[in-house]
């Protein structure tokens, strides 16, 4: 019988699931949603609708490359188990087929610094892994080095990964890295785009340090510079 404990995280995930596929990043079961747990990691069980999955059917993981219950895990279970071994900031992951990044991806190619934004995943560009069978080793190791200094990264003919503090931060990433690939895609179309060269890309990455966050320290730092406003009494 499958362990339902962390029942709030079990529904969590196929919330994540749902909510991927509403936002057009992903389609049918091609994707995957796992979330770090005491034990190991929550994923989404192989071939289960996720308008049709149950709580019972996220499938707990421990991080040996065990699972418990009745549903066999994503076929994509190792590059999260791999992910969570190595990076233990990583608690939650995302991994889709979206539409852009997919195509982008079998390009083989790295997108480059064209738009700021392109920081988020951690680094001056977004790294395209190399290309290996779906759900084996080499591709996991291939997405390791992808992701090294990095939160996402694309995986070769087959789509993105990515990697956050939560759920919603993560696909909230996987989301952006889709945007990001429709924008490459379309100034590709339009011409050769111009790209931010490594200077400004090391100014973004700094800002970046302190972009979304509340904290005092970041706040401060912001407020040293100048580009950030100062809080009045």
């Amino acid at each position: 019988m499958a362990r339902l404990g962390n029942l709030k995280s079990r529904k969590a995930v196929i919330e994540t699931c749902l909510a991927m596929n509403a936002s057009g990043i992903n389609q049918g079961t091609s994707g995957n949603v796992s979330l770090r747990s005491d034990k190991g990691f929550l994923i989404t069980a192989s071939g289960v609708p996720y308008d049709a999955m149950t709580p019972d059917q996220v499938v707990e993981m421990d991080l040996d490359g065990g699972y418990y219950g009745e549903w066999a895990p994503s076929s994509e279970w190792r590059m999260h188990l791999d992910i969570y071994r190595s990076r233990p900031e990583a608690q939650a992951i995302v991994h889709t087929h979206s539409t852009h990044a997919t195509a982008l991806s079998c390009l083989r190619k790295d997108i480059p610094p064209f738009h700021y934004m392109i920081a988020v995943a951690g680094g001056a560009d977004l790294r395209c892994a190399d290309y290996a069978t779906f759900g084996t080793k080499e591709l996991s190791e291939n997405m390791l080095r992808a992701l090294e200094g990095r939160k996402a990264c694309l995986l070769a003919n087959h789509g993105t990964i990515c990697f956050g503090p939560n759920l919603a931060k993560a696909l909230w990433l996987a989301i952006e890295v889709e945007a990001l690939c429709h924008q490459y895609f379309l100034a590709c179309e339009a011409g050769e785009p111009i790209l931010l060269d490594p200077a400004e890309m090391a100014r973004v990455l700094d800002k970046f340090s302190t972009y979304g966050k509340q904290d005092a320290e970041a706040l401060a730092k912001a407020q040293a510079s100048g580009e950030a406003p100062v809080k009045r009494d």
